[in-house]
Formats: C-alpha cells, structure tokens, sequence
C-alpha cells in the first residue's frame, strides 16, 4: 500500500463521544504525553524516528483507522529542512468496545515509528503537530506540537526497533491465503465483501477494510469466521454518494484478534 507521502498535508474525520452533563475534565497533561523520539538512520536517504505517546490508566488512543467509537490520529509537519516525505509504521493495534461502538487502538504507551525520506546526508529537522483523540468515558481531541532534530546517527534505538517489530504479520508470516474480494453496488456506493482463508488471531476478531483514497468513506465490518475461513462485509461510500469503479488494490484489509493482527495481501476478484 502507500508509502512515503510526498505532501505534508492530512484529511481526517472522527466522531467524539458527548460530554455528560456530570463528567469530570481534565487537562491534557493529566492523562497523556507525547514527544518526539529522534531515532536513526536506515540508509543514506532514510531516517526512522518515532512519537511516544503516554497515557494515563484507563486512557486509550487510536490506530489509523480508529473505526467509529475512535478519532483518527493525524501528524501533520508544518516545517522541515532535509526532509522530502514521510510514513507512519503503526504497531498491532487492540480492539475495543465501549458504549455500544467498537475502536481500534492502543492503551498505556505506543511508539509509532515514523520514517522519514531525506534529501540530506546530515542533519534534518522537523517541525510539525499531532493531532489525536484520548478517551476513557469521554473523548478529548488533543493537539501536540511536536519538533526536533533527525540526527545522522546510525545506532539503532532498541524501543524503536521494538515497535516495529510489533507490526501485523503478512500473509506470508501467518501462513493465511490470499483475500478475495466481490463487489456488488448499492445506493450510494458500493458493498465488499472479503473472503480469506485465515489462522485464528484472538478474541473479538475484527476485519477492518481501508481505502487509499480518505475522501471514500468505509464502514465498520461485519465480520464472521467459519473454520479457518474469514468473511467480511463492509460498505464504501464516495463523496458524490453513487457507484464507482473500484480498483481491488486500493484496499488494505487487516484481520485483528486479541493475539495478533494480520495485513492481508490485496484482494482479488
């Protein structure tokens, strides 16, 4: 799927949960920290670095696709010098239920590994702000101003390494088949549903199906296992809410369980 993005610029959309007329506020730095891991080079035009996020007990953040009780968790870079493009590597995310809507994403602390393209053999640097949503009962949207250096050392930081480590298996590394993917058109876009064959991941085993495009809305899937075979239906909405045509490799479907998560190849008919 996508890697480096070559713009800086971000599109997200969240749903925060309402405020009870009883709740009890708190200030930002009561229930998370964030700050810029400055990391190491990978290669001459490479740099891996990584944002730590801390929560409070009780307190979660969410993965890239937060699913519809989360909000998205977005960096954006506001200014840099020697950098030409950016990816988030995202760990193995939970999932979670809580009020009758189900989120994808992490509690306590994660580090999301964030590799950077370079057109500068020395020192870069970064300045830019993330944006994400921690809640426990509520929701608070959180805006984090993040900067630094992007040093040209070659010495691997351990807790980096760690987080990567700890991405979804391929298809390949689970030993699960290849996904196929029908699709039929409704009224305002269109309805996949993904087959594959998959090794049992956990509990409250999810498909979460992604589209490159964000502007194309997808929805929470209803997922099914039967033996070792994992069947997902979810809904794709477009902008002009209509039919498209839909090309199968825009999609990135990941099957995650409370043991592991798995990236399945693309689809194919």
């Amino acid at each position: 799927m996508s890697f480096l993005a070559r713009t800086f610029g971000a599109l997200a959309l969240g749903v925060l949960t309402a405020l009870p007329a009883s709740a009890q506020f708190f200030s930002a730095d009561e229930v998370v920290q964030v700050r810029l891991m400055p990391g190491y080079r990978i290669s001459g035009d490479r740099h891996m670095a990584a944002i730590r996020i801390d929560l409070a007990p009780g307190w979660k953040t969410y993965w890239r696709a937060p699913g519809e009780g989360g909000v998205p968790t977005v960096l954006r870079l506001t200014d840099v010098d020697g950098v030409t493009g950016m990816a988030i590597h995202w760990p193995s995310p939970q999932v979670f239920f809580s009020n009758g809507l189900r989120s994808v994403g992490y509690a306590g602390s994660v580090i999301l590994p964030v590799e950077f393209a370079l057109s500068t053999n020395g020192t870069a640097q970064i300045e830019g702000r993330l944006d994400l949503g921690v809640c426990q009962d509520v929701c608070m949207p959180i805006s984090v101003d993040l900067g630094g250096v992007l040093p040209p050392t070659t010495e691997r930081d351990g807790a980096i390494a760690a987080a990567l480590a700890d991405r979804p298996l391929n298809a390949a590394e689970a030993g699960a088949g290849r996904a196929t993917c029908s699709i039929e058109p409704i009224s305002d876009g269109l309805r996949v549903t993904v087959s594959a064959q998959v090794p049992d991941t956990g509990n409250d085993e999810t498909v979460v199906v992604e589209h490159r495009d964000p502007m194309i809305w997808v929805s929470e899937s209803t997922t099914r296992r039967q033996g070792g075979m994992v069947t997902a239906i979810a809904e794709l909405v477009p902008a002009d809410q209509g039919p498209f045509a839909l090309n199968r490799s825009d999609l990135r479907i990941t099957v995650i369980g409370s043991r592991m998560a798995i990236e399945l190849d693309r689809c194919t008919g």
